[in-house]
């Protein structure tokens, strides 16, 4: 079903990624389709697409063949386009860009490294409990991108330095962007939320700027408003180094973004959840904090004031 929070426009189980026009950089020491032992056919397909300036009809059939993951290895060129609802010569030219002679060589390839045990079979469960599996599967996909905490570690300091530090999140995102917002709020001096789009975002990206501003962070969810690419890109234009949190890298926002950490999103069921892009932001409030040296302390200053006025129930 396709609705605000409905089917992804990006690739799911992606990298964290450094997005530069459409580039995605694989970092050092992620392995390659035939060495991701262990990773879900859709993990094994993402990281054979890694790596390749792939233009957005390529990109259109690898969101394809990740969605299909199961599939991918017995599609014909033809089945796979009309799928991916672009012409059979745009899947050939998209095989030779990975590297293969042709698509039958990369068909033949994803054969090759399949896993040699049938995935789990969730047919026993009902729709709420694959629902709920897929997003564990998200979960387990988002600790092993996690592995390597350098993109985090970094995005922490980009967001700690930033004063004051602007959160973007419309529609869909618009959750993920306010939890961020008020947990930043009690470590960072200055956390301000962007939740209307239109002009008005300009005009509030323009007073960050204005105010100090060298960092935005962005929840960008399906389906991705326009005003949401088109404010990054306004913020990238004023000079803000743009950090992204979205369901894919190849989602509409990468080329927008300096940095992006994607972390997938269920569509199980009628509305997307969005479990992981939650705890991602989780992640990187803690990266935040270990990148302010008075963190600690403004946490130890809130809670002796919690206590003091009551704040909470025992």
């Amino acid at each position: 079903m396709s609705t605000e929070h409905g089917v992804s426009d990006g690739v799911r189980d992606a990298r964290m990624t450094r997005v530069d026009e459409g580039v995605t950089a694989v970092p050092a020491g992620v392995p390659g389709l035939s060495a991701a032992s262990g990773a879900s056919t859709a993990a094994r397909l993402q990281a054979l697409f890694e790596g390749h300036r792939l233009t957005p009809t390529q990109r259109r059939i690898a969101h394809c063949m990740v969605r299909r993951a199961a599939d991918a290895p017995f599609l014909s060129s033809v089945e796979l386009a009309e799928l991916a609802g672009v012409s059979q010569p745009s899947v050939t030219r998209f095989a030779v860009a990975l590297g293969f002679d042709g698509y039958p060589a990369l068909r033949k390839h994803l054969r090759d490294v399949a896993p040699a045990e049938p995935e789990a079979d969730e047919g026993s469960y009902n729709e709420y409990q694959q629902a709920v599996q897929s997003e564990i599967d998200n979960l387990r996909h988002l600790a092993a991108l996690l592995a390597d905490p350098a993109p985090v570690v970094r995005a922490g300091r980009l967001l700690a330095d930033s004063r004051p530090l602007p959160v973007l999140g419309l529609r869909a995102a618009s959750a993920q962007a306010r939890g961020f917002t008020y947990f930043a709020r009690k470590v960072h001096p200055d956390v301000r939320l962007l939740d209307e789009g239109g002009t008005m975002l300009d005009d509030r990206v323009d007073a960050a700027k204005r105010a100090g501003a060298t960092a935005l962070l962005c929840f960008a969810l399906p389906r991705h408003p326009r005003e949401v690419v088109e404010g990054l890109e306004y913020a990238r234009e004023v000079g803000l180094t743009v950090v992204t949190v979205a369901d894919s890298a190849f989602a509409p926002v990468a080329r927008h973004s300096d940095l992006l950490l994607p972390a997938a999103v269920g569509t199980g069921l009628a509305f997307d959840t969005a479990c992981a892009p939650m705890l991602l932001g989780r992640v990187l409030l803690e990266a935040m904090c270990d990148a302010l040296p008075d963190a600690q302390a403004r946490l130890e200053e809130f809670d002796a004031k919690a206590a003091e006025r009551g704040l909470f129930v025992e």
